[in-house]
This record gives C-alpha cells, structure tokens and sequence, in this order.
C-alpha cells in the first residue's frame, strides 16, 4: 500500500506573511499539499461567536474571515518549490468558467504545475446573500467544467451553446504550463456528483463518511470512469476529514461536546443525522442539508442555541476523526483499506478548546508519521 498523502488547511486570515511561512515549513515537514476554503461567510452563526461559547470570540471579531484561496495559492505557490496548492472547494455559480479557466491556467503557472482546482456545487450561504442564484448547481457545475476543458483544449475561437453558458468565437490563448491542464478535484457525496467525478474530475473530496460508504461511493466513481472510456486509477480519491484530537479519552469527550464543534454538524444531510437516530437540527426535507438551507447570518441568538443543542457529541464523533492520535490513525487505516489516497486534515480541536491548539499541531505531526510513512 502506497504512502497515504497528506494536506493541511492554509491560513485563512490576516496577517498574510504567516500564511507563507506556514505553507514553507509544511513542505518543509513533508506535507503533500496546503488547501484553503472558498467562503465569504462562515459556517458559523454570529450569533454562536460569544465569549460563553467559544473563547476565540475574544481573539477574532466574527467568523466570517477569509482570504480568497486563489491569490493564497498563488502567493504560496510563488515562494514554495514542491507542495501542491488547492482549494477546498470553489464553485462555478459564483466564479464565471471562463474566468475560472483563465485562473486556473494563472495558477498552474505560478506553482509550476501544482494547483489543484477543488470545485462543489456551492453552498446556499455563499450566494443566495449576495444576489446569485442557487437554482440546479449540479447542473451549472457539471456544464461549467465542460466549458473550462473546452477553453483549455481550443486551438482557437470556440462557440458553445449551454443551459446556463454561451460561447460566442470565444479564445483563451493561454497554454498549461505542461502537457496537461491543472487538476480538477470534485466536492462529491451524491449518486449525481459522484457520477461527475467518475466522467469528468482528476480527484475526488467528499467530507467524512463512513469507510464502507466511501469504499462504495469510490466504485461508483470508478464505473462512471470505465463508461465514459476513461482510466479509473488516473482519479485520486481524497478525502477533507475533520479532526478533533485530545491526549486522553476525557478531553476527547469534552471537545465532542464543544458548542461550535457541534455546530459544524449542521452541514451534514438531514438523511445522516436520521440514520444516527437524531432528528435533524433543520428541516430541509429528506434531502437537505445544511449546505442547502444554513444561512448563518439570519440565524438568531435563540436558534443558535437550539442548533447546538440538538447536535449531540455523537454526531460529532461520525462527522470528524476524534481520538487520540494513535486511535485516529487506527480509524483512518479503514479508510486506506478503502481506497483513500489524499487526506486533507483539518484540525477543529482549536474550536472546542482553543488552549490545546498548540497541543494539537504536535498532536498533528505525531498523526503524520503514524498514517503518511
């Protein structure tokens, strides 16, 4: 079996030097990859950044802070020689195809052929507050990756003619840095985006699902592959896993039950949270989710409260990687059986106990010689 490679999240916030250092000492400890989110608001309510729920409200004003990953990638890719750069993930409702091919191509230049392009079909809270319409992002995103592969591949002015996008003797002279254009990652969980991954991405990065699901979701991908006469073993399948480490199975229990570690649960499907035995936090239906019906910024004081409250520890311990540093090694071996081959860790124990943050970058690099050697 292969080493496992591994990615850490870039630095989202000011000051944006200390983004540069950490993405060179990461190459420098042997990381594969640093990965930023697209977000212009969090996931987290306002109104659950009080000082009584997370004592990083008295260090950060709001939870909405980011950097635009793009320029990240560029400005790390810049001063770095060998760890690849990504973002987990963009869409194509907010970003024009056209103009996303166009950056991607910026990218894989600067990096020198190390940008990887992570897209999903959108969160409603990054569009709907800001006059875009969240209406069939599957299907905006399956026609916008056929429009940048068309742009990337012309020898010319090319013309299409989409649901959603037009080409008119449109051009994009710019050429790959190599023989091959930049990486497309896909934000797949569905029978519909997982059968995209399969006939038009280079990767695949669900959030955490169960080892048997994703070794099953991972067969879905690689028969959509093998129809559309494309090589399966050609997709790396990935994986942005949550982790929530402690020194001891006590603290494990007290991060499980850590207001805003909760709160990250809403993302999941109402379907998850049924098949735990909880009834869902928000009522979207069968098929919701908070990526379809979460706007933090409209949620009041008392509904963040019930939110939080009706997430228990055990939805956090399906949705993030929670142990000790040798037991999430022993969990993540399951998924390797499975097929996992890049796991991007993203450390959330600063969100139930900010006091162990330097604790868990230690932590953090005992879990790498455990699961990437």
């Amino acid at each position: 079996m292969e080493r496992l490679q591994l990615g850490v999240p870039g630095q989202i916030m000011p000051p944006a030097d200390r983004a540069v250092k950490f993405a060179q000492r990461s190459e420098a400890d042997g990381y594969d990859a640093v990965w930023w989110p697209d977000h212009l608001m969090g996931w987290h309510a306002d109104t659950m950044w009080t000082p009584d729920l997370t004592p990083l409200a008295e260090v950060q004003a709001n939870p909405h802070t980011y950097f635009d990953p793009m320029i990240m990638m560029g400005v790390v890719g810049a001063q770095t020689s060998r760890i690849k750069v990504g973002v987990v993930v963009t869409d194509l409702i907010r970003r024009n195809p056209a103009m996303a091919a166009s950056t991607a191509l910026t990218l894989d230049h600067v990096t020198q052929g190390r940008a990887i392009i992570g897209l999903g079909s959108g969160e409603k809270l990054n569009v709907t507050p800001y006059g875009m319409s969240f209406d069939k992002p599957v299907a905006k995103l399956s026609e916008g990756i056929d429009v940048m592969r068309l742009l990337w591949e012309a020898d010319g002015p090319v013309s299409f003619d989409g649901q959603f996008h037009t080409l008119d003797s449109a051009v994009l002279g710019l050429q790959p840095y190599g023989a091959e254009p930049p990486e497309i990652w896909t934000a797949a969980h569905g029978p519909r985006m997982l059968r995209l991954t399969g006939t038009k991405g280079d990767g695949w990065l669900p959030t955490k699902m169960t080892a048997p699901d994703y070794g099953k979701a991972l067969t879905t991908i690689h028969q959509a592959a093998q129809d559309a006469d494309r090589d399966p073993a050609k997709i790396t399948p990935g994986m942005l896993g949550y982790i929530l480490m402690g020194p001891d199975e006590e603290t494990v229990r007290r991060l499980t039950e850590a207001p805003l570690v909760r709160a990250l649960c809403v993302l999941l499907p109402s379907q998850v949270f049924r098949d735990l035995g909880v009834e869902p936090p928000l009522d979207g239906g069968p098929g919701g989710s908070g990526f379809h019906d979460f706007i933090p910024s409209t949620i009041e004081r008392a509904e963040s409260l019930r939110i939080i409250d009706a997430i228990p520890p055990e939805v956090v311990r399906h949705y993030a990687f929670c142990g000790t540093p040798e037991q999430v090694a022993e969990e993540l071996y399951e998924y390797r059986e499975a097929g996992l081959e890049h796991l991007v860790m993203w450390n959330i124990t600063a969100f139930g106990d900010p006091s162990l943050a330097k604790w868990s970058f230690q932590a953090m690099a005992e879990l790498k010689k455990l699961v990437g050697s």
